[in-house]
């Protein structure tokens, strides 16, 4: 009968229409892999060159501060001093915007009697060149040398400050400097353990751990500190999940302390501010 010559001729092409199918899925999630492969610098840099405010505009003093990598780049930061200071901030920012995003950050820093140098990196804001892993250590060390000899801070009298992206790039910092310029703080605020750590949760689907160039290992920088480390991490973070805050607590061991905040991870702090503005207190008086 008619069906059943219908019948036997699609069982005699489904294999063929199932390879096809199998064909397209491969060859999709191939190409996938591969933009995030090549594109996966875009997604860990997301610059912002457009200095919208600055603190002068919300009643601030600072001073707009050029310097230069040790590779030659031309970068820009503020300072912004307070009176009767107990210690100075060296905040690293996270991977989007810049530095004129974070003027209620500074505003806060400032009121509880803390300096701030907030820089940016290269490709971001006023700063020249395109970000990288090793450009972003470099314009850390930079920054550092501005605050310890150009504003001459006491290494000790630093607190390396690190939130999202900028918890690695605080870390590492501060494990690479030499014993005499130890500073006397650090904190990592929404900071993950490691890139391909937060990568592969990020991008389940894909083989991030094969597929990645970044390194930016928290984890592994903070076990190489030596000073206290206050790490700030939100309940409801939905980007960072507060775990990689308690892995990075495990690994302070003994120096270690935790706040735990509300809010999402871009305003952790600022819907736990009083909480906030307790344990960042409690902490600079070790």
């Amino acid at each position: 009968p008619p069906r059943n010559e219908f019948v036997s001729h699609w069982a005699g092409e489904m294999p063929r229409y199932l390879l096809y199918a199998l064909a397209i899925v491969v060859g999709g999630y191939v190409v996938v892999v591969s933009l995030f492969y090549l594109l996966q610098s875009r997604l860990m840099y997301v610059p912002s060159r457009q200095i919208e405010t600055t603190p002068a505009v919300h009643g601030l003093a600072y001073e707009k501060i050029a310097f230069t990598s040790a590779d030659g780049v031309a970068l820009s930061g503020w300072w912004v001093p307070a009176p009767e200071s107990r210690a100075t901030v060296l905040f690293c920012h996270g991977n989007g915007g810049n530095i004129s995003h974070l003027i209620e950050r500074l505003a806060l820093l400032r009121e509880l009697g803390l300096n701030s140098f907030v820089f940016d990196y290269r490709g971001y804001g006023d700063s020249h060149g395109t970000p990288s892993e090793q450009g972003t250590y470099l314009d850390a060390e930079a920054a550092w040398r501005v605050v310890v000899e150009d504003l001459d801070v006491e290494p000790r009298q630093v607190v390396v400050y690190g939130w999202s992206l900028g918890g690695a790039i605080a870390a590492h910092l501060a494990a690479t400097r030499p014993p005499t310029e130890q500073p006397g703080w650090m904190v990592l605020e929404s900071a993950f353990t490691s890139a391909p750590d937060i990568g592969s949760e990020l991008y389940p689907l894909l083989p991030v751990r094969w597929l990645t160039q970044f390194s930016y290992n928290t984890l592994q920088y903070l076990s190489r500190t030596t000073c206290p480390v206050l790490i700030v991490h939100s309940r409801e973070d939905e980007l960072i999940p507060i775990v990689h805050g308690r892995r990075l607590l495990q690994e302070a061991g003994d120096r270690g302390r935790f706040l735990e905040t509300n809010g999402n991870h871009a305003v952790g702090y600022s819907e736990s501010t009083a909480a906030y503005r307790r344990a960042l207190a409690d902490f600079l008086s070790l």
